[in-house]
């Protein structure tokens, strides 16, 4: 494949991918999908984007280390499942919501929080996993 057509193309498809993993992570509250694929649509999006402009630069997009995003989510996910037992001594993982629903996501609660910890963790580990093979190509 022609390398100038995989550039072009990464740069519509990058901002493309990334705005159909945040509508699989929203979508997931309830219906399926959320944080798991959400997390992989995202990290394919950046792996698509290493293979047309390298490695260097698609890390210099990141701004941060993948890895530092594992336990930013893995807080994220802990928190959001602790919030019921600390806030209203409900079991751990209930569902708290906001009480005015948004017309675009239906509504904010502990659930979308977990899958945004979710989602974090999973690109996470997915760009770490397949950069750490990259470098040592």
């Amino acid at each position: 494949m022609n390398k100038l057509i995989l550039r072009t193309a990464s740069r519509y498809l990058l901002p493309l991918l990334l705005l159909f993993a945040v509508f699989i992570l929203l979508r997931g509250h309830y219906l399926p999908g959320g944080g798991f694929v959400g997390g992989l649509v995202a990290a394919i999006a950046f792996v698509l984007h290493a293979f047309a402009h390298g490695l260097r630069t698609t890390r210099h997009l990141l701004r941060i280390h993948p890895g530092y995003l594992m336990p930013a989510g893995l807080a994220l996910a802990i928190g959001s499942g602790l919030l019921p037992v600390l806030a209203r001594g409900r079991p751990f993982l209930t569902g708290i919501w906001h009480p005015e629903p948004l017309a675009v996501i239906g509504g904010i609660g502990t659930p979308l929080f977990f899958d945004l910890g979710v989602f974090l963790v999973v690109i996470g580990a997915s760009l770490t996993i397949l950069f750490t093979i990259s470098e040592t190509r």
